[in-house]
């Protein structure tokens, strides 16, 4: 079965406060007549800091449309290698060994998509197959990871590389005053993260089943309208209450599977913004504990969009589990869209010196309760 190894996660250098944020709101809006909403909702998002690709000063000026789409190829290209070779080394493969190659991004836009120039430059065989995706948004790390174990399925034994680029201060628009506009300038953030799903071998999530859900008529509620001067971000009020429609969903995918999506071992969600971790916790019936992961994320990057599964995986590697553990990862996003999949860990081969060992079954044997059932 295949195997989701260690993602690998790059943020910028540069970095914006939740309270520099808020100043901003002030300084740049302190007409605008939803301005104590704004900051309230800002605040409520719970996100500390994010980190942007260019300096903040930059950030906030508009070159144009054409201008911060060579920014965004530019910078993907210098950004993206040693993220790549990061992934590669997690999950112990080479360029070589790579089959296909899965690419989100929502931010920016390129034909020949980016996956052509990491062939080329990255070392990848010529006959790669080429997966890009750009339109699935937040959801698009849950996808990605879908498709490539799609792929895997009809192709067993393939190593598949998804790449999530997401610069979302480059969707940054002074002159737009919508308010949904306003709280993505206090919501997202930017990030790079890749992650190798191997046809066989490798520790991590073994991917067992997958499904996708999307709730009907709410195509514009997470939205960009596509103007002269780019991007400009929707969204509608009702997003988070569309939990109560999608957590049945995924507790039809765990069903499907003989698990129980309340009784799980661990949970990588799609952080979109606290109220929906909220609500999810909530209609899931699960602790608000079982998504600290997630945000964990939301609170030192903001909302990375397509990347924020792979960084909340990440941190459930660091933070370890025993083999067998059984989980959800899902990301939300425009549709409105669910990507969700079931897995149980693999865990590294314990190591065995003279009768001492450390088995699966020890492990459990000292695990919360969650981890025995």
């Amino acid at each position: 079965m295949s195997v989701l190894c260690r993602p690998a996660v790059w943020v910028p250098e540069n970095t914006i406060s939740m309270e520099e944020t808020l100043a901003l709101a002030r300084r740049l809006h302190p007409n605008h007549p939803k301005l104590p909403l704004v900051l309230r909702m800002i605040q409520n998002t719970g996100v500390v800091k994010r980190h942007l690709i260019q300096p903040l000063a930059t950030t906030l000026s508009h070159p144009g449309f054409e201008a911060r789409n060579r920014i965004y190829v530019r910078e993907a290209r210098s950004r993206i290698p040693a993220v790549v070779e990061e992934a590669l080394s997690s999950a112990e493969v080479t360029a070589q060994e790579i089959d296909a190659i899965v690419f989100v991004s929502c931010t920016g836009f390129a034909m020949p998509p980016l996956t052509a120039w990491m062939i080329n430059e990255l070392g990848f065989r010529s006959d790669t197959r080429q997966i890009p995706i750009a339109q699935l948004g937040c959801a698009a790390g849950g996808g990605a990871i879908n498709r490539a174990h799609d792929f895997c399925r009809a192709y067993p034994d393939s190593n598949v590389l998804i790449v999530a680029c997401e610069f979302c201060s480059l969707c940054y628009q002074p002159d737009d005053h919508d308010v949904g506009s306003l709280l993505s300038d206090g919501l997202f953030g930017d990030a790079i993260a890749a992650a190798v799903l191997r046809g066989s071998g490798g520790t991590g999530m073994r991917l067992l089943h997958n499904a996708s859900h999307l709730v009907p008529d709410t195509e514009g509620w997470i939205a960009y309208e596509v103007k002269a001067t780019g991007f400009h971000f929707r969204l509608d009020r009702r997003v988070p209450g569309t939990m109560n429609v999608l957590a049945p969903a995924l507790h039809t995918l765990a069903g499907a599977n003989g698990w129980d999506a309340s009784r799980l071992d661990f949970y990588i969600i799609h952080a979109g913004g606290p109220r929906i971790l909220d609500d999810l916790s909530r209609y899931l019936m699960v602790p608000t504990v079982a998504f600290r992961h997630s945000r964990a994320t939301l609170t030192e990057y903001g909302n990375i969009a397509s990347a924020v599964v792979f960084d909340a995986l990440r941190r459930q590697f660091d933070e370890g589990l025993p083999e067998g553990a059984r989980g959800l990862l899902a990301g939300f996003g425009p549709g409105i869209t669910a990507e969700s999949s079931l897995g149980a860990w693999s865990a590294p081969e314990p190591l065995r010196v003279g009768r001492q060992s450390t088995s699966a079954d020890g492990l459990l044997a000292d695990a919360p309760p969650a981890l025995r059932h």
